[in-house]
């Protein structure tokens, strides 16, 4: 697996950094890193940012995010903070967050050997992903009162895949037609532009970027589950069509995995990095794709 003393201490700090800046922020500065990465990476042909910066312990969601996002349910549990899935908030503003610091440090080191540990054995799938899949699992098991799938109230819906938009997860991302034009548009966009640059992250680092939007404005279109697998499926077929497919396969399997871990719960499973992990494995074993 290749993990050293060092490795290990980077990945804490990490994980800490992830949560003083928020998980959601992290994330983002893992969509500029990216940008830049693949950038000098078209220029020059070296590529070093993407990988040790974006996807390394700085940035890496596997580290920052997963990092942060459970030092936020951990500070919700805490009563620090009011809400445990808000991965809006930097968490750094909180008085005596020394321990919030620490848990993030401790989950971005579980993020570096879950993932090596995928990696290794030639898990077929976006490692990083499904590790902040499964660090998000298990920080609900520790730090959530609702259980893995959440608590379904029937007070505020006769369905629990019929959730209120006050819990949905994207209310103004998740109707049928909201799902559909959003997949195909992203989709069809984010297949052409990996096909004649040959990078199979930019469009992954341009759609974390524009998170900033939600951040920023408290609404926006949340889509590198939509533009990363769409940019695998045309780059391993040379066909836009089916980057389409895969964006809309992205979109309505995001609100899926919303509905199911994520709505009626009170830690954050991230829907993204469940359909990542998702959609590339059906990217490598029916298509080809590899990395």
């Amino acid at each position: 697996m290749g993990i050293t003393l060092n490795l290990v201490l980077a990945a804490f700090g990490g994980g800490a950094f992830g949560a003083a800046l928020g998980a959601l922020p992290a994330f983002i500065f893992c969509g500029f890193a990216v940008m830049a990465g693949e950038a000098l990476a078209l220029a020059t042909g070296g590529g070093a940012i993407t990988g040790s910066i974006g996807f390394g312990v700085l940035f890496g969601p596997h580290i920052a995010f997963a990092g942060g996002a459970a030092a936020t349910a951990y500070a919700g549990q805490k009563g620090k903070l009011d809400d445990g899935a808000n991965i809006l908030a930097p968490l750094y503003g909180i008085n005596e967050n020394w321990d919030i610091l620490v848990v993030g440090g401790i989950f971005g080191i579980l993020g570096l050997v879950i993932n090596r540990f995928f990696g290794s054995i030639g898990t077929p799938t976006d490692t990083i992903a499904l590790t902040v899949a499964i660090s998000a699992l298990i920080h609900r098991l520790a730090f959530s009162k609702t259980g893995i799938f959440g608590t379904y109230d029937p007070d505020k819906s006769d369905s629990r895949w019929k959730p209120p938009a006050e819990i949905a997860w994207l209310p103004w991302q998740m109707n049928f037609s909201q799902l559909l034009a959003l997949g195909v548009s992203v989709g069809l966009v984010s297949g052409y532009i990996t096909i004649i640059t040959g990078s199979k992250f930019i469009m992954f680092g341009i759609t974390a970027a524009s998170l900033i939007i939600l951040e920023t404005k408290g609404k926006g279109p949340v889509t590198h589950h939509i533009a990363f697998p769409a940019a695998a499926a045309a780059i391993a077929t040379g066909s836009v069509i089916w980057g389409g497919i895969f964006g809309i396969l992205g979109a309505f399997i995001g609100e899926f995995y919303a509905r199911l871990f994520y709505d009626w719960g009170d830690t954050h499973i991230d829907p993204p990095a469940c359909t990542i992990a998702t959609l590339i494995t059906a990217a490598m074993l029916f298509l080809g794709f590899t990395f």
